[in-house]
């Protein structure tokens, strides 16, 4: 190795290493990824929710790690809680958790996204706010009952994706809570909390997910808006806690989990695999030349025939091009049936309608239609393309 090569060498090391320091002294960055996982205390985790209410002995919660198709066989009477930002059940999963609530149960759904076969069933209509105006999201919430209603709404200090509800049905439906996204009193505030008369039962529907999340929760007092939420779910009943619907992965999905959580290990990987390509770079070179590649010669024959057949066309000898055609017709007899095509009798006719699979007076058809064209002095393109789709066909049959 040269002496200007080791200088540049050493060089991208110190520089490698100068950035691994400014790296590792940097403070993590805040995950934003929805989680809404009651073990996650990233920004958009629930374990600030969960962990409170499960030290509120006067609502209990029990976790549910399965879906609700098969939770819901037992059918357990209570509040089945739902969080996360998004909540699709399928037709038939749907269909039960309707069953359920019209018993006499209640679901509370909070998410971002819910599914269209739901609010299709509720007779609503669901719209995604888009802050076209100045790009920015941040809706400020309230509630509608006076004793939960404050004269400041509960805002957001950092955008967010919001849903509200554009369309609902009011004969059935109540509006709990709104959200306004700019400082006019004068705008129509938008719906997104509601409770829906379904059976015997309810469903709350909420569109703020991140509201019950953890850095909503620990920022000001916007606890008290959860409290708020929250204080319509019967507290007499058993609430059910869906941990099946969560975005974020309650275990780890990649051997390097261990490796990646630990900040030590995971530069020590990094390194490793830089080494591993400065290795590749200057010492992985190869001793010898390279060996050129030989392509095969290519198997024109298609080309050639193709070629040849567009001149038959091209000169309109449609006879010359059946009579080929009927040759190898001939020939694909031979090689496929061993069977020989010098004699055509009642024997021949026989022995190609058992080995093909065909009757004798379709095959006797066959072979008398090329006889009749080949007395012919010249053929029509449309009898060419006649006998060609007899021919096709008579193999294609047999082929399946």
């Amino acid at each position: 190795m040269s002496r200007g090569l080791k200088l540049a060498f050493g060089a991208f090391l110190l520089l490698v290493l100068f950035l691994t320091y400014l790296e590792a002294t940097q403070p993590e960055p805040v995950n934003w990824n929805p989680s809404y996982l009651e073990t996650d205390k990233i920004a958009l985790g629930s374990f600030v929710l969960f962990d409170s209410w499960t030290k509120n002995k006067e609502t209990p919660l029990e976790k549910v790690k399965i879906p609700p198709y098969e939770f819901l066989n037992e059918a357990p009477k209570g509040t089945y809680f739902f969080l996360n930002n998004t909540v699709a059940f399928d037709d038939s999963e749907l269909k039960k958790v309707l069953n359920w609530v019209s018993q006499g149960n209640s679901v509370f759904i909070s998410a971002g996204y819910i599914g269209k076969n739901l609010l299709d069933t509720l007779n609503m209509k669901a719209t995604t706010y888009s802050g076209m105006e100045n790009f920015i999201s941040r809706p400020g919430l309230n509630f509608v009952h006076p004793k939960l209603k404050r004269d400041t709404a509960y805002k957001f200090t950092y955008d967010v994706e919001s849903l509200y509800f554009s369309e609902i049905d009011t004969l059935n439906q109540m509006v709990l809570g709104i959200a306004n996204y700019t400082d006019d009193a004068s705008e129509e505030k938008k719906i997104n909390f509601i409770k829906s008369q379904f059976g015997d039962g309810e469903i709350f529907l909420h569109s703020n997910p991140q509201a019950l999340a953890n850095y909503f929760l620990l920022s000001n007092d916007n606890y008290h808006y959860a409290e708020g939420v929250l204080a319509y779910i019967n507290r007499d009943e058993k609430v059910y806690w869906d941990s099946y619907y969560k975005s974020g992965k309650a275990y780890a999905s990649s051997p390097l989990y261990i490796l990646l959580g630990n900040k030590a290990l995971k530069w020590a990987y990094y390194l490793a695999i830089a080494g591993c390509i400065l290795f590749i770079i200057f010492e992985g070179k190869r001793k010898q030349r390279a060996i050129p590649v030989v392509a095969p010669l290519k198997n024109q024959t298609y080309e050639y025939s193709k070629t040849i057949a567009n001149l038959y066309l091209e000169q309109k000898e449609f006879k010359a091009l059946a009579q080929k055609q009927i040759k190898h017709f001939y020939d694909y007899i031979r090689t496929r049936y061993r069977i020989d095509t010098s004699v055509e009798s009642d024997h021949f006719y026989s022995e190609l309608a058992i080995k093909s699979e065909h009757s004798q007076t379709e095959t006797a058809n066959l072979f008398e239609k090329f006889r009749e064209l080949s007395n012919k002095i010249q053929l029509t393109k449309q009898e060419l393309q006649d006998l060609n789709t007899m021919i096709q066909s008579y193999k294609n049959s047999n082929n399946e």
